[in-house]
């Protein structure tokens, strides 16, 4: 019995220990007048950085997305990472944060969304206090960190497409309402030719709104097949099998895109990075944020890491 007891304690001494170890600093960067909040955790400083650049959408550093979207992915990979004494940062985007609205009416760009990444990349390498960085991008965020990935350490795409955005609308839309594939395909030339497209079909508001316009023409000018060609070290290529938004194909193509990547397909894993096992389960998770994270996921990340 008294075995038993001693064993129970040093469990949870063990526990209660590594939770004492763990830091977590909020911090404020900013890109010119754009504010970018973000939470910064780790055990030790001089390990690993993962810096965490996220998907399309006004997604904050948690994984949640006002006002629906409760799915709180980064917020448990944050958890898990920084147990394997890997330190985090994630950060609001800005079209998250409400302190941001007068400059986002200004526009925004894909480039923006580089820079911030390039200002979170510069404070810490300035800082100096972690071994290495490494950029892990999340669906659109994929193309964001290749396109930032200058002088990191290594780089990590989660459910990235491989094609550029309009082909990628089109290809849905193909899918899904394939009545409206030449108007959608013609919306794309004319917004390509001349900047904007002057009479959008009324079906087509969503995507080809005119305060959208600026923005996917800046995005759909990037492949991420050949900007991927571009990297030059370690990639980790990974995505689920239960992605109901970006198919696993897309990560077959960036591989043979840089044939110098690693490709892990996670079983059972969907767009936000949770463990389901069945659709009801999959549509659901988006809003639920008891859902688990992949185990399997942050054991892949961790060894990718560690080498």
């Amino acid at each position: 019995m008294i075995r038993v007891i001693t064993y129970v304690l040093f469990l949870v001494f063990g526990v209660v220990s590594l939770k004492a170890q763990i830091k977590s600093e909020e911090l404020v960067l900013y890109n010119n007048e754009i504010e970018l909040p973000g939470t910064l955790t780790y055990i030790a400083e001089q390990t690993p950085l993962i810096i965490w650049i996220h998907g399309s959408g006004n997604v904050d550093r948690n994984g949640n997305q006002q006002p629906v979207i409760k799915a709180n992915y980064i917020k448990q990979f944050r958890d898990s990472i920084t147990k394997n004494n890997i330190a985090f940062y994630s950060y609001d985007k800005r079209t998250s944060n409400k302190n941001n609205k007068a400059s986002l009416l200004k526009g925004v760009f894909l480039k923006d969304y580089v820079t911030d990444v390039q200002i979170a990349i510069n404070h810490f390498k300035k800082e100096g206090r972690f071994s290495k960085i490494i950029l892990a991008g999340h669906s659109q965020g994929s193309l964001v960190a290749m396109l930032a990935a200058e002088s990191i350490d290594k780089y990590i795409s989660l459910a990235g497409p491989s094609k550029s955005a309009d082909q990628v609308i089109i290809n849905q839309i193909k899918t899904s309402a394939p009545f409206l594939d030449s108007i959608t395909k013609a919306h794309f030339k004319e917004l390509k030719e001349t900047g904007k497209v002057e009479k959008v079909n009324p079906m087509l508001q969503s995507v080809f709104a005119k305060q959208n316009q600026a923005f996917l023409r800046s995005w759909i000018q990037y492949n991420p097949s050949e900007e991927i060609k571009k990297l030059s070290v370690p990639i980790l290529l990974i995505h689920g099998t239960e992605d109901l938004q970006v198919k696993t194909q897309e990560a077959s193509n960036l591989l043979l895109a840089n044939k110098n990547a690693q490709l892990v397909f996670i079983k059972g894993m969907n767009h936000v990075l949770k463990e389901v096992n069945s659709m009801i389960e999959n549509q659901s998770s988006y809003t639920k944020p008891d859902y688990p994270l992949s185990t399997k996921l942050v054991q892949v990340i961790v060894e990718f890491v560690n080498k």
